[in-house]
């Protein structure tokens, strides 16, 4: 959780103290998760001086008494910023300068919020809840490989049962069963991208027979508040010769970014060595080459050409270049990969090219 980090960053800032905040039910603040274990309604207030705690509606009271946070406080009913504020008074914190993430403020939300906090300077800690989710601590690190086990059983499993179904919907219905028979939540909607539809690196899966061809398989699970990310793309019938070298081509790409992952490497010099191995193809890759994986499914370090951002211990990110041609095809192979020291990669599924007949 490093909330001592944190409170370091805040006394930093010269602030009193921090406010998260989630009133959307079917939302998750991912710093409100990260620093307290609980994803549900309510407010998460962590003073430089004193413990968090917790401000929740009444139905959310006893599931918030289970997080990390001991001190949880019910919430007036219908008064959620002005409950909020009788709360701070409350625990007599200075109220002087505050921060918040305003990436996880709603322009309504922020203005009932300024209307309670009035006359009080905000700053915004984004970037900083961005950065100090960026190194994973041991715990993560467990978390996380064990929702990459989960993902790559159950992409397995679908792979192996592809013959039977009819359309991509099915496929992408498989794969949120499974995940639900386990207990466990999606990390996106899965992405099954058959034929032309896979020169669309986010295709919605439709509910048109599945095409002969390559096929991209895009999935991931959330395994306590934590994610996992993996792509692979099969070949429905019998590929030529040339599919299996563009395939083969991109497979060994993808395996020599991974072998040349070190500390201290620029993700800008990752990026422009896959863009350069490309060769003829480098204007078929039209996304970045990865990015990190926490308690979102996009967060720090980005892999992308202006990127300021180095690989650095304890580290968990995605390596999935791709080439995309339009309206024909597209092959993407992504892993879930941590660097502790050296290299590992979490998500463990075959990378050869598996074909359905």
């Amino acid at each position: 959780m490093k909330i001592n980090e944190f409170k370091s960053i805040l006394e930093k800032k010269g602030v009193d103290f921090a406010v998260f905040y989630n009133s959307d039910s079917t939302r998750v603040n991912p710093n409100m998760l990260y620093f307290s274990g609980y994803n549900g309604l309510g407010s998460l207030i962590i003073p430089i001086k004193q413990s968090p705690f917790l401000v929740v509606p009444e139905m959310e009271f006893e599931r918030a008494k289970k997080s990390a946070i001991k001190k949880v406080y019910p919430m007036e009913k219908k008064k959620f910023f002005e409950s909020i504020y009788k709360i701070i008074k409350k625990n007599r914190l200075r109220i002087g300068n505050i921060a918040v993430d305003k990436n996880n403020f709603t322009l309504n939300s922020y203005r009932y919020f300024r209307n309670q906090f009035k006359k009080i300077k905000i700053k915004d800690i984004s970037k900083d809840c961005q950065k100090l989710r960026e190194v994973k601590s041991k715990n993560e690190i467990k978390i996380i490989t064990k929702a990459c086990k989960y993902s790559d059983k159950m992409i397995q499993k679908a792979i192996k049962n592809f013959k039977i179904f009819k359309t991509e919907s099915e496929a992408a219905a498989f794969l949120e069963y499974q995940t639900k028979k386990n207990g466990l939540e999606l990390a996106f909607n899965p992405i099954v991208a058959s034929g032309s539809h896979g020169s669309m690196p986010h295709h919605e899966p439709s509910s048109a027979k599945i095409k002969k061809g390559f096929c991209i398989i895009d999935f991931g699970v959330k395994y306590r508040g934590y994610l996992s990310d993996i792509s692979r793309t099969i070949y429905i019938g019998n590929p030529g010769k040339r599919e299996k070298e563009i395939y083969n081509f991109l497979s060994k790409i993808q395996r020599n970014a991974i072998n040349q992952i070190k500390d201290n490497i620029k993700c800008s010099k990752l990026y422009n060595d896959v863009n350069d191995s490309l060769g003829k193809y480098k204007k078929n890759f039209i996304h970045g080459l990865g990015h990190g994986v926490g308690v979102e499914i996009h967060e720090l370090p980005n892999l992308t050409l202006n990127s300021k951002d180095i690989i650095r211990n304890k580290m968990v990110f995605t390596i999935e270049p791709g080439i995309y041609f339009p309206k024909k095809f597209g092959i993407r192979i992504e892993d879930t990969v941590l660097f502790d020291k050296e290299i590992k990669v979490l998500t463990k599924t075959t990378k050869d090219l598996l074909i359905v007949n």
